[in-house]
């Protein structure tokens, strides 16, 4: 069953050369408590963005895009020979407003886009094989991924039916009792239908606290039209952990030298 399982991923994975590939990279990271942009903290010896940058690199995707926003020309200046195309978010208005600004060069673009992000380097290709994977075999309209977490308080949480189909994501603070149970996560990693994740960031409102657009709302708005929505679960944690301070930064150099050894 496995050698059919990694044959199918793989006939998946050549048929998926229609891949985009947009990687936001526009936060400033303040958590971080430094000068420097957060996606060039260093990493292993490498800056942040240098980890989803190869990865989508491994992926063989047609376009691959940075969005880029806070110290965006020093960020650019370091990945100015990567061969990819650096995208200015001039205000941060939320990752649905980052991917939003991709359009002009994506608006013709006719097969999937596959959203990751700069500050969540430890990523692992097969892991988003898998993603991609499930996308293209069930021809769904969006697929998320998730995690489950032993302690998932602060997430947003993945609701789903009695036959275990998803539903929506219930944001942290607006769960009920029931809802704070579940243990799977929104991770904000997903693979869209390319025409589909334009024409519905135009219905994204900016109803949170935040006044952002948020991307994960795709998936709810996409949800409630009766479009098909998919999900794949990451086996670790620790590979979809976003880097947003110095102990998370301390964490994540503690895995990659446990992977490399």
């Amino acid at each position: 069953m496995l050698i059919c399982e990694k044959i199918c991923v793989h006939l998946c994975l050549k048929s998926m050369r229609d891949l985009a590939i947009i990687i936001l990279a526009a936060g400033e990271g303040t958590r971080m408590k430094s000068n420097l942009a957060k996606v060039l903290h260093p990493l292993g010896g490498r800056p942040m963005l240098s980890y989803p940058l190869k990865l989508a690199k491994q992926m063989k995707a047609k376009r691959i895009l940075v969005v880029i926003g806070h110290q965006g020309e020093r960020v650019r200046a370091t990945f100015q020979d990567e061969g990819v195309k650096f995208v200015e978010q001039k205000e941060q208005k939320g990752t649905g407003h980052a991917v939003w600004q991709t359009k002009k060069y994506l608006g013709d673009f006719s097969g999937n886009i596959l959203v990751l992000y700069g500050d969540v380097p430890l990523l692992r290709e097969e892991t988003v094989e898998q993603l991609t994977a499930r996308h293209k075999t069930s021809k769904a309209y969006a697929t998320l991924l998730t995690v489950i977490l032993k302690n998932p308080a602060g997430y947003g949480r993945i609701v789903r039916d009695e036959r275990g189909n998803f539903l929506r994501i219930v944001e942290d603070r607006d769960a009920n009792a029931e809802e704070k149970k579940t243990k799977e996560i929104n991770t904000g990693i997903g693979c869209f239908k390319a025409k589909e994740l334009f024409a519905t960031l135009r219905k994204v409102k900016p109803d949170n606290k935040k006044n952002e657009y948020y991307l994960t709302d795709v998936f709810g708005i996409l949800k409630k039209e009766g479009k098909k929505i998919e999900t794949s679960v990451a086996k670790d944690p620790q590979e979809v952990m976003g880097l947003n301070d110095r102990k998370q930064l301390a964490v994540a150099e503690t895995v990659l030298q446990r992977h490399n050894s």
